[in-house]
């Protein structure tokens, strides 16, 4: 709106023309979704205690967490709020990507409300079942899959694979030549599709996987968020993208301003949920927040690069994998307890050493994987 605005006013006062340089609009939306998280924090607190909605404790969980229960959590809604509505004042709303990451959020988040709604309402550390999560998560997935097909057929948007490391390797998901039978032609189509759906559904579960500890998840999902706004900027931009050699997206540039505010809201969420949290994100902050780190992946063509990026939430996820899959088969476990944070406490580790250990560690694959662009 404020890009709108401002833009259409430079005629008239020049200084306006510095709204259409998308670092300006990027900076001021990730200082205006932290100011909406610091404000707005205190008051959500006190309303959700008024209606106790408070956090559930698993029963086999480490001890020293029983003294949480009844923290305010659903905290997500503060974070959404924060990313949403900053990104609809400073970015380019002609921009569909920007619409797409904005509708993919607020569909996880609402999947993840409705997971909190139950839980609070069943008083227990369990809401929607996994299998009706996960249908909802495909759903909204798929709905952005088929978005990307309608903009690859408009030449908006390409389906070949980024892989680090290799210039020449760009492998195209829609796979055609295995299907030249007409009536076979619309499987060409499923690589991508599943794909898409694997990389979106999956980063959103594996940050759900990682909120298990006050401030590890955010503090994560600010050092991701802040990757990811690099990428997208590096890969609007022409001279860098050449540069670099990478792909040159011009149309996902507005994309950054979204990750800007993502940075922004959940540096604020982290000044009200560090340990000790007095507030937790609950699933519609954590399935949101890894909804949008997924789909922005996909937009900027940097699903591989996610792995890297997102290291930690992979680890916190193959930790949960191995564990039931090792168990099912020897009836045995491999971590104390999975995710792999509570392997950690239960082995000795304070909660702070854990969440900050997990913090640098974060910081380094994020850091890894930028320097994989030149590296290629």
């Amino acid at each position: 709106m404020l890009f709108w605005l401002f833009t259409s006013l430079q005629h008239y006062f020049t200084p306006f023309r510095v709204f259409r340089y998308i670092t300006f609009r990027t900076a001021y939306a990730s200082l205006t979704a932290l100011a909406l998280s610091l404000l707005l924090g205190p008051w959500l607190v006190r309303r959700l205690r008024e209606f106790q909605i408070g956090q559930q404790i698993r029963d086999d969980g480490p001890r020293s967490h029983l003294g949480k229960a009844g923290t305010p959590t659903m905290g997500g809604v503060l974070i959404v709020v924060s990313i949403l509505l900053p990104t609809l004042l400073w970015a380019d709303l002609k921009s569909r990507y920007v619409w797409m990451a904005m509708l993919a959020t607020l569909a996880f988040a609402v999947i993840g409300f409705l997971d909190d709604l139950a839980k609070v309402s069943k008083k227990k550390s369990l809401g929607l079942t996994g299998r009706q999560k996960l249908v909802l998560q495909t759903l909204v997935a798929l709905g952005v899959a088929l978005m990307l097909l309608y903009f690859t057929a408009e030449k908006q948007y390409s389906t070949s694979l980024i892989v680090p490391f290799f210039k020449q390797f760009n492998p195209d998901l829609i796979v055609h030549r295995w299907f030249r039978i007409w009536w076979l032609h619309p499987l060409a189509y499923l690589p991508f599709v599943l794909f898409v759906v694997l990389v979106i559904v999956g980063s959103s579960n594996a940050v759900n996987l990682t909120d298990g500890l006050d401030g590890l998840a955010i503090g994560s999902v600010v050092i991701a968020a802040s990757a990811f706004t690099v990428l997208t900027y590096i890969s609007g931009n022409a001279k860098f993208a050449e540069y670099l050699d990478i792909q040159n997206l011009p149309r996902v540039g507005e994309i950054t301003v979204f990750c800007g505010a993502m940075v922004g809201a959940s540096l604020g969420f982290l000044w009200y949920n560090c340990f000790p949290a007095s507030i937790f994100m609950g699933d519609v902050g954590s399935l949101a927040l890894g909804g949008a780190i997924g789909t922005v992946a996909v937009i900027v063509k940097q699903e591989i690069l996610l792995l890297f990026i997102g290291g930690i939430f992979v680890i916190e996820a193959l930790s949960v994998m191995i564990q039931v899959l090792y168990f099912k088969l020897t009836g045995k476990r491999v971590f104390r307890m999975a995710p792999i944070h509570h392997h950690f406490e239960l082995i000795g580790w304070k909660e702070p050493q854990v969440i900050i250990r997990f913090w640098i560690a974060a910081l380094i694959f994020a850091l890894f994987s930028l320097t994989t662009l030149k590296l290629r």
